[in-house]
């Protein structure tokens, strides 16, 4: 986790660096000319919907996020986004190709020896952004492959600094610990170059908060103060603020911010795991195990989420509107005036009226995807259509304390009305005239989509094999890898 957080610190040091060039280029040039904006993505690792102060009630604890909780308060907070999948890879691979796992063949996770990735047959935000004119980098967590073609610099990245997985895998000795200092990674020459430009960018920047192992700042936290997480959760909001007040420094008027998170909190780790707020999955938990990462309760997926663009976002705004972590693709595209491949199929909506306009138009349904707890890889068990959500399998992650629950078969689906039961503990009675109008509507779009995948012609598939000679910088003499080795 040092490393990270030098990485983070670097990341501001980027993004003023971005920023100034950006700024100072267009203000030379004709001021009534539109620029394109700025793309920022913030997302976060194993972060609960409870996390975000903001998110939480009247009479909780005291907040541990004041910065993202007053980029909220400037901005948009979206309180019903999802992670399109409840683990690293699916989601992160959804994310930037703005398609299913069972589209672009990233159904689970990338091990440290994997000699794939993301499939070379898929095209990422940050290429399209790139052939379109964006000077593109990412700072951070990037788990799709990193081994040859599959790194960030050959994904469509110009510039990348991070970490090639999960920070509990690879080199580590005591997870956490005792890391040896890390050489400075300066910015390399083709980042001076390229501010002389003045292009528009993006930047992603994926945390390793607050995924396990936890390694908050050195003095140690008051028992008051909520532990070690909400020492690390403060750690991250400071590093959130740091990139947030550097934009808002330069550019802020044409740079999105966008902030969200891969999945919910890895519930097994006990105290040392995030908050999912209201949705607690107590139908499973009654049952035994955990509901929250790797499944597809609510816990699961549904994370915090905080759009920021003065000007352009209205201020002090809530949004109920039903997006996903698949939206921000064709979003960010569409604001770019850059169109996406015309030959595949994709699976997000443009959410720019939600963002910019104060309209509720998101996503009619949405599909969540088995990542892990029960089922094969990538099926898509569970639907959501408005304030309903109907459950095919159900099944539980491990739970703090090691109890699992069995994986079960719900045919015909078992169905909650999120409205009024956001724990969903009880189930709709299938008699009922509300459950049979439920469920024909959502098999209607179950199996639509699900032919739509069957006859895509564009679906990808993602190499798992794994060999240990492909597992990257690991020197046994180190107890750590060293930051200029990926490339």
């Amino acid at each position: 986790m040092a490393g990270s957080v030098f990485l983070l610190l670097l990341a501001g040091t980027l993004l003023c660096g971005l920023l100034f060039h950006t700024v100072s280029h267009n203000e030379a040039g004709d001021r009534t000319h539109t620029r394109r904006p700025n793309f920022i993505i913030i997302l976060a690792d194993d972060i609960g919907w409870g996390d975000l102060g903001a998110n939480q009630q009247a009479g909780q604890s005291t907040s541990q996020t004041p910065h993202l909780d007053l980029m909220a308060q400037q901005g948009m907070r979206l309180t019903d986004f999802h992670s399109p999948a409840s683990t690293c890879s699916p989601s992160r691979a959804a994310l930037l190709t703005g398609r299913h796992g069972l589209r672009n063949g990233v159904t689970h996770n990338f091990a440290v020896g994997s000699v794939g990735g993301l499939p070379l047959s898929e095209t990422t935000l940050a290429e399209i952004l790139h052939q379109g004119g964006y000077y593109t980098a990412m700072i951070g967590k990037w788990h799709l492959g990193h081994n040859g073609p599959y790194s960030p610099t050959n994904r469509g990245f110009d510039y990348y600094l991070g970490i090639p997985y999960s920070n509990d895998m690879g080199c580590t000795d005591l997870p956490g610990y005792d890391l040896p200092s890390c050489p400075p990674c300066y910015p390399g020459p083709q980042i001076l170059h390229n501010r002389e430009r003045g292009q528009p960018f993006l930047l992603y920047v994926a945390l390793a908060h607050m995924h396990v192992p936890l390694s908050p700042p050195s003095y140690a936290p008051h028992p008051s103060e909520g532990g070690v997480y909400a020492a690390s959760l403060r750690e991250m909001d400071g590093l959130v603020g740091a990139i947030k007040n550097a934009s808002d420094a330069s550019d802020k008027e044409n740079t999105l911010i966008w902030f969200t998170g891969d999945n919910g909190p890895w519930e097994q780790k006990c105290q040392y795991a995030g908050s999912v707020g209201p949705f607690l999955g107590k139908w499973q938990t009654s049952r035994g195990g955990g509901s929250a990462k790797r499944t597809t309760w609510e816990g699961g997926h549904r994370v915090p989420t905080v759009s920021y663009w003065p000007g352009r976002v209205p201020a002090n705004s809530t949004s109920s509107a039903l997006l996903s972590g698949l939206d921000i693709f064709p979003t960010l595209l569409s604001l770019a005036g850059v169109n996406p491949p015309s030959d595949r199929r994709y699976d997000g909506i443009d959410a720019t009226d939600v963002l910019l306009h104060g309209k509720e138009t998101g996503n009619e349904f949405l599909f969540h995807p088995n990542s892990g707890a029960a089922g094969k890889y990538g099926d898509l068990q569970t639907v959501r259509l408005g304030r309903h959500k109907a459950f095919y399998i159900t099944g539980a992650a491990e739970a703090c304390g090691g109890s699992k629950g069995t994986q079960e078969l719900h045919d015909p689906p078992m169905i909650f009305d999120l409205s009024g039961d956001k724990g969903e503990e009880t189930p709709l009675d299938p008699t009922t005239e509300e459950y049979k109008e439920v469920d024909e509507r959502v098999r209607r779009w179950r199996e639509a989509l699900l032919y739509d995948i069957a006859t895509d012609q564009s679906v990808s598939t993602a190499d798992y094999a794994t060999d240990q000679s492909a597992a990257p910088c690991c020197d046994p003499r180190h107890t750590a890898c060293r930051c200029l080795t990926l490339g």
